[in-house]
């Protein structure tokens, strides 16, 4: 039973009352989530129980992974994301490429407040791009990611021919030591911590562009079999495990696939915006998982409904 909730009992069946919110000025993120908790509804309540959730998880599991699309690095989430790293809430990390590419462009370059009904063929014609409704001009994104990272790569293939993704995030990281704007990049934070992050889909996007450039006359390569191997070992340590999984794709499928080897997710919080009717693995819920042993049958799991820019905030603000 949980503290300050009012129960009904009728008979031998106990049942928790739904009670109304109450806010102010001063309710703070916390006490928000416990009042979502008592409300009864609708999402309002996954919200209290993700962050109820996450509060067990942080104190009962050994390994916690985090798992992200690249599309919120581009926004003010990125922020939030990066305050997760820096403050080892997760002991690792599952994105894609895409987040390499907007983490470190912003480090130089400024993204762009935009809207979802901007002229797209305008846009292009004054070389910007759209993502949703962040505008991204071309020299804050492909010209400024190659000319900051062609010079790290000819230092790092001096020390290093091959490289895991999750040690190539943090040969990259070392080597923004001296920038300014260091803090506010999830690649530094991987790195200052040590925290892997760990990248499958390393070849889609500007980065694997780059370093496709770079390996034609280079002796140098990211392995990613090197990461598989480094998970193979992580899964098989019979420790609980924990996610917190944002959005579908490969980097929710890699966190899943993986947790089979370690008897399942012991805890599992998921953001989505994907139906589940149409099967996709962006869809799939939580519970589906108990069906493949990726997600523990006795587990602790939610799925929520809605923009995690808007969620994630509310679940794990009461942490940091």
């Amino acid at each position: 039973m949980c503290a300050g909730c009012e129960y009904y009992q009728e008979g031998d069946v106990v049942e928790k009352i739904v009670k109304d919110i109450s806010v102010g000025k001063g309710t703070s993120i916390e006490q928000l989530s416990k009042e979502f908790l008592g409300s009864g509804g609708f999402v309002a309540k996954k919200v209290g129980v993700a962050t109820d959730i996450l509060g067990e998880m942080f104190q009962g599991s050994k390994l916690n992974i985090l798992s992200f699309p690249a599309c919120i690095v581009s926004t003010g989430t990125r922020g939030l994301l990066k305050d997760l790293v820096k403050s080892k809430k997760f002991q690792m990390v599952m994105t894609t490429c895409g987040t390499l590419d907007h983490d470190f462009a912003r480090i130089w370059k400024p993204y762009l407040h935009g809207s979802f009904e901007d002229s797209d063929a305008e846009l292009h014609r004054e070389k910007k791009h759209r993502l949703g409704n962040i505008r991204i001009p071309e020299d804050s994104y492909g010209g400024i990611i190659e000319e900051k990272l062609q010079p790290m790569l000819e230092d790092i293939c001096k020390e290093k021919k091959s490289l895991a993704t999750y040690e190539f995030v943090w040969e990259l990281g070392k080597r923004l030591e001296n920038e300014p704007k260091k803090e506010e990049s999830i690649i530094y934070w991987c790195w200052k911590n040590k925290i892997p992050m760990i990248i499958p889909g390393i070849t889609d996007g500007a980065f694997g562009l780059q370093l496709l450039m770079f390996m034609q006359d280079h002796d140098f390569t990211v392995d990613v079999w090197k990461d598989e191997k480094f998970l193979l070992g992580k899964m098989f340590d019979k420790q609980k495990i924990g996610a917190l999984m944002i959005g579908g794709g490969i980097s929710k499928h890699h966190v899943i696939w993986w947790a089979q080897f370690g008897e399942g997710l012991d805890y599992a919080v998921y953001i989505t915006t994907a139906p589940e009717w149409d099967g996709s693995l962006s869809g799939a819920r939580t519970r589906e998982g108990i069906s493949w042993g990726k997600v523990n049958e006795n587990a602790r799991h939610i799925t929520v409904e809605g923009d995690a820019t808007v969620l994630l905030p509310l679940i794990t603000g009461p942490f940091l």
